[in-house]
């Protein structure tokens, strides 16, 4: 980079871990700065190297192809690592059930590897994490250069939210400067990679910047819980969702996103961002929290009571062949992790129901969750006595007596 005529060095940033936020912070940074990505597989980053996304981001594809990035991908983590200024820390923290928190153990293997090889580096935590972590790996590691840096990202338009930030939060000890200071580069960093003009940036307490991560992905899980238990007393009741849902979204206060109904909230956040906040709460007064949690199971238990029913009544023997149409939690997504509509699989199952499954992005003729994909439509179609489509389509429509949605607006 030239400056008035000098050389200025370039800020040196190795983000591990390339799924959605990963490579979308990759992208971001590599416009003005020397980007290192390091990955475990080897296809993924042959994959960035040649300028191809392996993920479905038409943001990112639109980047890689016509944008000069100064980005390289890797499999040599530690000699990455050596060169950093920051690392950007964004692989996967599951939730694990037993021991009731994320597994952060990938995170950890990072931190420990940059403080072994280059204990100079700030490294910036972008993985979901329990509230109080980053403090408390902090006093374990005896590292005073970590900092917690949330992302608010959707899969399929990660890149775009990171050029149309809704707001930056870092989260360090805001008692020591150096790292103050730090917070403050890479909050810059982030805001001068913007496309928006005026991004709010907030430097916050470690703990603090969590919470606004867990809190905000739960408000959002309580607001999906919440029209669809609406959508449920509307069913039942036998009242239009749609007519309801109108009137009550003009209303400024509450507006007309994420009110479309589904087969309950998933994704690869909600789901354990919920869990883990409930856990967070365990020596705190609660009862909205685990509420939110419980209606997500209540909204599966009641969507597989309709299908079963509807597939009981279409049936023309004893044996009952439910079909999910497509398991993607999105229209125009190729990502189903954790999508809502395989909590209804598994109760049908354990009724007895044969499932078999639609799923384009699957081999014909595989296996997924021990149920046949069958990838030739019009088969499907006349295997399946009922159909379930989270997302609606047109290609359903001449099968719509077998089909049960609640998707009105065919998006999110």
């Amino acid at each position: 980079m030239i400056v008035e005529g000098k050389e200025v060095k370039k800020t040196c940033i190795v983000v591990a871990g390339t799924g959605y936020v990963g490579l979308s912070i990759a992208t971001l940074l590599s416009q003005s700065n020397k980007v290192i990505a390091v990955d475990i597989q080897p296809e993924r980053v042959q994959s960035i190297n040649s300028r191809h996304s392996h993920l479905r981001d038409a943001m990112i594809e639109e980047y890689f192809s016509q944008r000069n990035l100064d980005l390289y991908a890797t499999l040599d983590a530690l000699e990455a690592y050596k060169q950093a200024d920051f690392v950007v820390v964004a692989t996967p923290t599951n939730y694990d059930p037993e021991k009731n928190t994320f597994d952060t153990s990938a995170v950890e293997t990072v931190l420990r590897d940059v403080i072994a090889v280059n204990p100079k580096a700030f490294v910036v935590i972008k993985s979901t994490v329990p509230v109080g972590y980053t403090q408390r790996i902090s006093r374990e590691l005896n590292c005073d250069r970590i900092i917690f840096s949330p992302e608010f990202l959707r899969e399929g338009s990660a890149l775009y939210d990171n050029l149309y930030p809704s707001r930056i939060i870092a989260g360090c000890d805001v008692e020591n400067e150096l790292q103050r200071q730090a917070a403050e580069r890479f909050a810059g960093l982030l805001k001068d990679a913007a496309l928006k003009e005026d991004v709010p940036v907030l430097i916050m307490g470690h703990t603090e910047a969590e919470a606004v991560k867990l809190f905000a992905n739960t408000y959002l899980a309580l607001r999906v819980s919440f029209f669809n238990e609406l959508d449920t007393y509307a069913e039942l009741k036998n009242l239009s969702t749609a007519d309801i849902i109108h009137g009550i979204g003009l209303d400024p206060r509450i507006g007309m996103t994420y009110n479309n109904p589904s087969f309950g909230y998933g994704g690869y956040c909600l789901p354990k961002d919920t869990k883990q906040l409930l856990a967070n709460y365990e020596d705190v007064p609660e009862n909205l929290i685990a509420a939110i949690v419980e209606s997500n199971r209540t909204r599966k238990d009641f969507v597989a009571g309709r299908i079963l029913a509807l597939a009981a009544q279409n049936s023309k023997d004893d044996k009952i062949v439910v079909g999910v149409y497509r398991l993607t939690m999105k229209a125009n997504s190729d990502n189903f992790r954790q999508s809502s509509v395989q909590g209804v699989i598994r109760r049908l199952r354990a009724q007895g129901v044969t499932v078999i499954i639609y799923e384009p992005t699957l081999e014909d003729g595989s296996m997924f969750l021990g149920n046949l994909v069958v990838n030739d439509l019009q088969t499907f179609k006349e295997q399946a006595a009922a159909i379930i489509a989270n997302r609606n389509n047109a290609e359903l429509e001449d099968c719509k007596e077998k089909v049960y949605t609640r998707d009105l607006y065919g998006r999110d």
